[in-house]
């Protein structure tokens, strides 16, 4: 059960992201409101990065390819 936790957070993280443009470049990036096990789990896998004192997190380009693939997996159509 711990995995479909962490691969729904992932996925939520994703869906409720958003793209931030500070300057050098873009990012994507989600408020972390979720578990911190799972916030811990996929940091862990480099699926998302940030510090543990900021209240946002950096999607990974592995993280949104995961997010993507899990899309597929739970029949979720990307409206971005």
């Amino acid at each position: 059960m711990k995995d479909q936790i962490d691969e729904l957070t992932l996925l939520l993280l994703y869906l409720t992201s958003f793209t931030d443009d500070y300057g050098l470049g873009k990012d994507q990036r989600s408020w972390k409101g979720y578990p911190f096990k799972s916030l811990n789990e996929l940091n862990e896998n480099k699926y998302i990065i940030g510090s543990k004192r900021a209240k946002s997190v950096h999607l990974t380009e592995d993280g949104i390819k995961q997010a993507q693939g899990l899309m597929k997996k739970y029949n979720i159509v990307d409206d971005k």
